[in-house]
């Protein structure tokens, strides 16, 4: 279920950015000709009065094209009146930051409904989530890409976990610890599943993870980390929640996202500072690189998808990192058309697009080769659970 919610909510994300520039344009008079979900060739469109409505080939996006708006493009003159480039400056603006702000009330949405559904997520002194011992999610594959242990003993999203090797486990913390020095052998695992006790001969296998010591990662001579093989299980833990009233559930959902908002910043920040070495990670690189800054596709976001709730969640930080890609003034992200319409205003005159169009190139191609490593790593360098 937690996969296909995301999916749906990121088709639903897209329409409604698009479905924002369309209303606010249509409210103010603009001519919008067509409204489309993803680009390239046409499969299937509709014509409802002036605009044709449709869904193209491939779905990494979509578009509104109102008239006007392309600098270049020749106009009716019977039209001139109803495009974009004639319009005051406060319609330009509520116009192209209407998708931007759209991200935001999304996610906005989102939070409210996680926070008064499920609660805040608790945190421990040092400001981490504290697990619980109910399996969120399950891992399909081992890092080698083998069956997970907990597909192979038949594990599930919701069980509980109770004792290992016949001793009880008092946390999850204490769980990943006994596990990790059994990689290999064959454990017996206690769980409950809807009230009811049970145990599994669990197979473990092997994953790598690097050496801490006092808190601080080992590394070798040339700098990079020093990685141990250790047991792998292969599932991730529910997360501990308080319940909020009404006050602390608007409280939570600023505070929410204004934290995505800052992590969204320096994430966007390090990835283009950092794009060489980012490139370089991606193919042989550090991993320490991607384990800070990681670009991810629609099919890692699909994996990353587990119960309802941390579904709900990521879908609102997505939304907020996408609102903030979209506001960076640069053409021809939405607050780059804002940042020329600021300019006109400003100025009192039209800038020359034509000088804005290497700028545009270098956009356009940073955000397909981004995307282009997010579908590598998630296909050949899956994150693990």
């Amino acid at each position: 279920m937690g996969t296909a919610v995301m999916l749906v909510g990121v088709v639903a994300m897209i329409v409604v950015h698009e479905g924002a520039h369309f209303v606010a344009a249509k409210s103010f008079g603009m001519k919008a000709t067509e409204a489309f979900f993803g680009f390239g060739p046409r499969i299937w469109s509709t014509t409802r009065g002036e605009t044709e409505y449709g869904v193209k080939a491939v779905p990494l996006g979509g578009y509104v094209r109102i008239i006007g708006m392309n600098p270049f493009e020749e106009v009716p003159p019977e039209d001139e009146g109803r495009t974009y480039r004639t319009a005051l400056f406060w319609k330009k603006s509520v116009v192209v930051l209407a998708g931007v702000f759209s991200h935001f009330v999304m996610a906005a949405i989102l939070l409210v409904v996680v926070f008064a559904t499920w609660g805040e997520v608790a945190t421990d002194d040092a400001g981490d989530p504290i697990p619980t011992l109910t399996i969120a999610a399950i891992a399909p594959e081992t890092p080698s890409g083998e069956v997970s242990p907990t597909v192979v003993s038949g594990f599930e999203a919701g069980d509980v976990l109770q004792t290992y090797e016949g001793v009880p486990v008092a946390s999850w913390d204490e769980f990943v610890d006994r596990v990790s020095v059994d990689g290999g052998e064959t454990v017996r695992i206690g769980y409950v599943r809807d009230g009811d006790a049970a145990e599994a001969n669990v197979t473990l296998a092997f994953r790598e993870r690097p050496v801490v010591v006092d808190d601080e990662v080992v590394t070798d001579e040339n700098g990079d980390p020093v990685y141990e093989e250790v047991g792998y299980f292969g599932a991730a833990p529910d997360i501990q929640r308080n319940a909020l009233g009404p006050v602390e559930i608007v409280g939570a959902t600023v505070g929410g996202i204004g934290e995505a908002i800052g992590q969204s910043v320096y994430g966007l920040g390090r990835m283009i500072i950092g794009f060489p070495e980012l490139l370089i990670s991606v193919f042989g690189g550090s991993e320490e690189v991607l384990d800070e800054v990681r670009p991810i596709s629609p099919i890692g976001l699909a994996r990353l998808a587990g119960p309802l709730e941390t579904t709900l969640t990521v879908l609102a930080l997505v939304n907020v990192f996408v609102g903030i890609l979209n506001f960076i003034p640069l053409y021809p992200l939405d607050g780059g058309h804002f940042a020329v319409a600021l300019y006109e205003k400003v100025r009192g005159r039209v800038p020359d697009i034509r000088k804005l169009m290497p700028v545009a190139a270098v956009v356009v191609v940073f955000l397909i080769t981004v995307g282009l490593m997010g579908v590598y790593l998630d296909i050949f360098k899956p994150l693990q659970l």
